[in-house]
């Protein structure tokens, strides 16, 4: 058992616990007090990684329910040791890197530092993504927009990065294109009179006399 007592351990704090068992769907944790704590297995980022006689890192929600049982959490444990760094990041502006996990309604669950973010999908890229599954898995670059921290609300996007990295395309390319030069472009659109072509970072129109 852990050295911890009731006169030294207060609800709202972040102590060490010790797997015990994992039945099912759940983990039961031993912090040292006359019952263990269980803890759903969906808090833990990494669930199939989890294994009995693991030190963990909890919060203590509260020392007694109605049933007299800890209610202790991972998922606030790991907000609470990330909090600072991920709201300096927010202040700075700053990119940060993040797993996409898995998909819900509206968007997709990141990773980000060990705590779960929000990527809503209309944050996914700068055209509608069909399909986001195929995005799950995946590192990318994004910015946190949105911080809640009662909440334990993080939303972050991924279209104001590659917008970003769009303009400075934009402003790369303006300062080398000439008139008479020939470039590679990406069709982007098909209309009656011709068709806008992508130049990377920039549209032009091929008219259809030019065809």
């Amino acid at each position: 058992m852990y050295n911890q007592t009731l006169q030294d351990i207060k609800e709202g704090e972040i102590i060490k616990g010790r797997v015990l068992d994992i039945p099912r769907d759940y983990v039961i944790v031993d912090v040292g007090f006359k019952s263990e704590g269980v803890i759903a297995l969906d808090e833990f980022v990494e669930p199939i990684n989890i294994k009995v006689g693991d030190s963990i890192e909890v919060y203590l929600e509260s020392v007694e329910d109605q049933n007299g049982q800890l209610v202790l959490s991972k998922q606030k444990a790991d907000f609470m040791r990330v909090w600072d760094r991920i709201r300096e990041s927010h202040d700075a502006g700053e990119l940060v890197e993040g797993r996409l996990m898995r998909r819900i309604k509206g968007g997709i669950v990141v990773d980000l530092f060990g705590v779960d973010a929000f990527l809503p999908g209309s944050q996914i890229a700068l055209r509608q993504v069909p399909d986001f599954d195929e995005l799950i898995g995946q590192t990318l670059h994004l910015k946190i927009i949105k911080l809640n921290k009662s909440r334990r609300n993080i939303v972050v996007s991924r279209r104001i990065v590659l917008e970003h990295e769009r303009e400075k395309m934009r402003e790369q390319l303006l300062s080398q294109i000439e008139v008479g030069q020939v470039r590679k472009g990406i069709v982007k659109n098909i209309t009656d009179f011709g068709v806008f072509i992508d130049l990377g970072g920039l549209d032009g129109l091929l008219h259809i006399t030019d065809m």
